[in-house]
C-alpha cells in the first residue's frame, strides 16, 4: 500500500499530538510508522524520559548520507482561553492551518518526511537519507538531539551535512536561512550585603546599590562591533529581585540575572571570565559579596558559505523565486549541538506565529517547502 506522503495531512496529524515537551503524544509513533511503511530503518532513542526517532534509508555507512534534524515537542499553550482555534485540533480556515507546532516546527518535520519518502521511492538515490528527530528541542535539550547524535557515535551512525527545519523567514517564504546562530549565555548574580536599617546606611552595606552600579556597567558595554557575519553582541538585564517589602529595611540579599547573545568573537569561557571580572571589581569598590552561576546554553558558531548553503539556496530560490539571505539571527536551535557531528544549514517556513497563540501556518506554504526540500535531496544525490 503507497504511503501517504501530503504534507499537510501529516503536519496535521502531527498537530493534533499534545507534545508539550517532555510528552511524546503519539507523535514520534506516528512518524515511526509512516517511515517504516516507507522503507526506512527506524530506531527509538529514549533518554532521560525523552521520545527521539533515527530514521534511515538506505546502507549504514554510505559515502553520502543527507541529514534532516527537528522535533515535534511544543511549547506550552499558555492561556488556552484566548486561542480561537483548538490548540490541537489542526483545523484549517482562511488557508491557514492552526494549532501549536504548525510553525514551530511540525510543518517542517511533515513537509522532509513527505519528500524524502517520495525521493527514495521514486529516485533511489546513491547514497542514505537520514531523520533525526527529538522531543526535547523546547525545553532544556539535555536528552534530545544530544541523545541521537550520542547514539549514533556509538552505533556507527554518521550525517554527511544535515538540515535543520526550523522557521527561518521573518515575513516571507524564502527570504533567510541560517547558516549559524549566536551564543547563548544566563548569568544569575547573586549580591550579598549586611541589612540594616534604611534611616542608618552607614550600619548597613547596601546590595542594591551595588547591584545597580554593576549591572549598568554590564548593559552599557560594548561587547563588540559585530562581524562579518554576526550583529553586536547584547546584553539584557531580564530580572532584579530582593524579595523585600518593608521601605524602611535595606536587604542583605539581590539577586538579578542577564541573558547574553554573543557572536563569534566571543566564547561563553571569554564572557563568564568578564562577568566574574567585573563581580570582583565591584565587591572591592563596595565591600559586597558578589557572586555568578553561569549556564551556557550554545557557543556561536558558523557553517561557511560554501557547497552546503549554495545547495540549500539554489533549491530555496528554485522554488521561490526569492534568493535567502544568510542570516546568524534568532535564538538557539539544535544546529548548536549538529555542528560537532557534520556541516549543518537551517532553512524552514515564516515563523511569525511561533510560540503565540493561535499559532498558524499557510496551509500552500507547507506545499511549497515539501517542494524546496525534495529539491535538495534531487540535486544533493544528482
Amino acid at each position: 500500500m503507497p504511503v501517504n506522503t501530503d504534507p499537510v495531512a501529516l503536519t496535521a496529524a502531527l498537530v493534533r499530538c499534545p507534545t508539550v515537551t517532555p510528552n511524546e503524544g503519539g507523535a514520534l509513533v506516528l512518524l515511526e510508522s509512516t517511515l517504516t511503511d516507507a522503507g526506512f530503518t527506524c530506531t527509538r532513542v529514549d533518554r532521560g524520559g525523552i521520545s527521539n526517532l533515527y530514521a534511515r534509508w538506505g546502507r549504514q555507512g554510505a559515502n553520502r548520507t543527507f541529514g534532516f534534524n527537528g522535533h515535534t515537542d511544543v511549547v506550552p499553550l499558555g492561556d488556552e482561553a484566548a486561542w480561537t482555534m483548538p490548540p490541537f485540533g489542526a483545523e484549517i480556515k482562511d488557508g491557514y492551518l492552526y494549532g501549536r507546532g504548525a510553525t514551530d516546527m511540525k510543518s517542517g518535520v511533515a513537509a522532509f518526511a513527505a519528500a524524502a519518502i517520495d525521493f527514495v521511492q521514486n529516485t533511489p538515490p546513491d547514497g542514505a537519507v537520514v531523520l533525526a528527530i527529538t522531543g526535547d528541542e523546547e525545553d532544556e535539550a539535555l536528552d534530545g538531539t544530544v541523545a541521537l547524535l550520542d547514539w549514533m557515535k556509538t552505533n556507527n551512525e554518521a550525517m554527511s551535512v544535515c538540515l535543520v527545519g526550523e522557521p527561518t523567514c521573518p515575513n516571507e517564504m524564502g527570504e533567510a536561512m541560517k547558516i549559524g546562530r549566536r551564543g547563548s549565555l544566563t548569568g544569575h548574580l547573586t549580591i550579598t550585603g549586611v541589612q540594616g536599617h534604611s534611616a542608618y546606611p552607614h550600619r548597613a552595606i547596601n546590595p542594591l546599590h551595588a547591584g545597580v552600579r554593576l549591572l549598568d556597567r554590564l548593559a552599557t558595554h560594548d561587547l563588540d562591533q559585530g562581524t562579518d557575519h554576526f550583529d553586536p553582541s547584547s546584553l539584557a538585564v531580564v530580572t532584579i529581585d530582593t524579595g523585600n517589602p518593608a521601605t524602611n529595611v535595606i536587604p542583605a540579599v539581590m539577586k538579578a540575572a542577564v541573558n547574553i547573545r554573543f557572536n563569534d568573537q566571543h566564547t561563553g569561557a571569554s564572557i563568564t571570565a568578564w562577568l566574574k571580572d567585573e563581580a570582583a571589581k565591584i565587591a572591592a569598590e563596595t565591600g559586597v559579596k558578589a557572586e555568578w552561576t553561569i549556564k551556557i546554553s550554545g557557543e556561536s558558531f558558523i557553517t561557511p558559505p560554501g557547497d552546503l548553503s549554495d545547495l540549500i539556496a539554489n533549491a530555496v530560490a528554485a522554488e521561490t523565486g526569492r534568493r535567502p539571505e544568510l542570516s546568524t539571527s534568532g535564538g538557539t536551535s539544535d544546529a548548536r549541538f549538529v555542528k560537532d557531528h557534520c556541516p549543518v544549514v537551517e532553512f524552514g517556513l515564516v515563523g511569525k506565529t511561533m510560540h503565540q497563540v493561535d499559532e498558524r501556518v499557510l496551509v500552500e506554504q507547507i506545499g511549497q517547502l515539501k517542494s524546496i526540500y525534495t529539491r535538495i535531496l534531487t540535486d544533493y544525490f544528482a
